[in-house]
């Protein structure tokens, strides 16, 4: 079941977004050249977010004001000339806020300033580095409602990395000419957001500091919040790797960089009553505040046995470095983060193919008077189509088809529920109408929010050849008597979404030959890369024209088929096959 296009990209996995993030990082970190800076962030938004009109609007703590400094879209009069007070306008609130501004509809709006008359949609979002106002990145869109809560918290991630990068890019312009020391910051940017590995990375940090300021320690804390204290994520003392203990929150001069949020420089710390002695040679100490999207996330500490020798050259530098570093940090430890859930999920998922496994039938089933074959091909790691087979102890036995709404491992547990009801219900319900209406009540009185299941029972009584059918919003079975595609409609309401709800039956008697195909969806939607359905015509065709092969060489035919149309599968595809004999 394919979901409506959007013009807006929603990311399926938390790995997906991850992965836009850190190409966000790295194209804001690979210039400190602000224009090509400014230039990528509109190419790599619209990538994402596609807009008509575009604007970077840069604050000026001087004069208090926002003015574009990049603009797409836009009059060139506008550019020139706009300023924008605190609180002025869509982007001026989103400013003063320090929170992104959707408007839907800025007909409706008196905080619009006009750009331009078709403009329906439009969003601002703040931009900050080291708890200051950088600017607002600001989109506007000809359409009514362009925009939506996801995406402008989408935008959010993008401009807390923007706005570092800003930072950093206009810092650069102003110290370039003075401290060749910058120069270097450039290289440090882009090798610190491209490595994702947490060691590695700690160890580069370490070394980069090394280069710039020659400590004698040098640690990584990140703010536990559980455990109310600043945990030592990586320490050195002279060239040695150490383990330490945890500072606890507002203790030491890292907790009180931390609570300040701004840098600590002791000179002598011996005569401050907060330092907390690591070494017995260290004399002076700098603790500087890791702050991403305006959130302290820990402290870079540096400490040297001289006294007094941290500079305020060196305060500027750690300053300008502390955004990247947390930044990075966060990357990879959100990196390992994910990584280390995948392996658990893997687990969990290798766990839940192997029980759908056991639950489901054999690929051959045995039903008396049949020759059957089935094969469930998931689009993910475990599916949410259904197939059950059990018998009456009388001879009949029920066969039940099915499609969950959804994909994944909540559409195979939701199956895994209307399965274990089957078997419990069927014995008591001899009917297909009576089963389906059952299986209804049990659905609704559970009240699963947003998950249905469209389903078709038979009942195959092996005496008599015929075939008792009820329908709940299943594809129907396509049956085939010698060339011919024989018709058998019988329809319903998928179960789990509406009560009291009553089901038509449908009798039919087979002839030895007949073959009896169930399909998913996923079959007849399989689309070719011109986005072309497989469609129901070409899955008649072929069983029309192979139907006197054995049930198992039929599947592997139309799969055959299916692979040949288009080898990428965005939906559970699953087929049951049946052969009278």
């Amino acid at each position: 079941m394919q979901a409506t296009r959007r013009s807006t990209i929603r990311f399926r996995e938390r790995s997906e977004l991850l992965d836009f993030l850190l190409e966000v990082s790295a194209a804001t970190s690979l210039t400190l050249d602000l224009d090509q800076l400014l230039a990528n962030v509109a190419e790599i938004t619209r990538k994402v977010l596609p807009y008509d009109l575009f604007a970077i609007l840069l604050y000026n703590e001087r004069r208090q004001d926002l003015r574009i400094r990049y603009g797409l879209g836009h009059r060139e009069e506008v550019i020139r000339n706009l300023s924008i007070a605190l609180g002025e306008g869509v982007t001026g609130t989103a400013a003063a806020r320090r929170e992104p501004v959707l408007v839907g509809d800025v007909r409706n709006d008196p905080r619009y300033l006009n750009a331009v008359d078709a403009v329906r949609t439009e969003m601002a979002v703040p931009m900050t580095a080291r708890g200051k106002l950088v600017g607002v990145i600001d989109l506007q869109s000809t359409r009514l409602n362009a925009y939506t809560e996801y995406d402008r918290a989408l935008m959010r991630l993008i401009a807390g990395r923007v706005g570092i990068a800003i930072d950093n890019a206009r810092l650069y312009r102003r110290a370039e000419r003075q401290n060749r020391t910058l120069k270097t910051l450039a290289n440090i940017s882009r090798e610190f957001s491209s490595i994702l590995d947490l060691n590695e990375l700690l160890g580069k940090i370490a070394s980069t500091m090394r280069d710039l300021i020659n400590y004698d320690a040098f640690s990584i804390l990140l703010i536990d919040h559980n455990a109310k204290a600043l945990r030592h994520l990586f320490s050195i003392r002279y060239d040695q790797r150490v383990n330490i203990d945890n500072v606890p929150m507002g203790k030491g001069l890292t907790g009180a960089a931390a609570e300040s949020r701004e840098v600590v420089r002791v000179n002598d710390t011996g005569k401050d009553p907060r330092y907390i002695a690591s070494h017995p040679d260290i004399r002076s100490e700098v603790a500087v505040p890791l702050i991403l999207q305006d959130k302290v996330i820990g402290v870079m500490d540096l400490e040297s046995d001289r006294v007094g020798y941290f500079t305020d050259d060196h305060v500027r530098t750690l300053a300008l470095l502390a955004p990247q570093v947390a930044s990075s940090v966060e990357n990879a430890r959100l990196y390992q983060e994910l990584a280390t859930r995948e392996r658990r999920m893997e687990e969990d998922l290798q766990a839940a193919r192997e029980l759908q496994r056991v639950l489901l039938p054999d690929a051959e089933p045995e039903i008396e008077g049949l020759e059957s074959a089935v094969r469930l091909r998931p689009a993910r790691e475990i599916s949410g189509d259904i197939y059950d087979v059990f018998e009456h102890r009388d001879g009949p036995t029920v066969i039940a088809f099915g499609d969950v709404s959804g994909k994944g491992a909540a559409a195979a547990l939701y199956g895994s529920l209307v399965s274990g009801l089957l078997r419990t219900l069927a014995p008591h319900r001899r009917r297909p109408v009576e089963l389906l209406k059952a299986l209804n009540e049990v659905l609704i009185e559970r009240k699963v929010e947003a998950r249905y299941v469209t389903l078709c029972v038979l009942l195959w009584d092996p005496a008599t050849r015929q075939i008792v059918m009820a329908n709940a919003g299943a594809l129907p079975p396509m049956i085939c008597r010698g060339a011919d595609i024989l018709k058998v409609r019988v329809e319903g309401v998928p179960l789990g979404l509406l009560d009291a709800r009553e089901y038509e039956e449908a009798v039919f008697q087979t002839q030895p030959g007949d073959v009896l195909v169930l399909y998913s969806d996923g079959i007849t939607d399989h689309l070719n890369p011109a986005g072309a359905e497989f469609g129901r015509s070409r899955l008649a065709q072929a069983v029309r024209a192979h139907c006197g092969l054995s049930a198992g060489d039929l599947i592997a035919l139309i799969f055959q088929d299916l692979d040949h149309w288009s080898t990428t599968a965005f939906d559970d595809q699953t087929l049951f096959v049946m052969k009278v004999k």
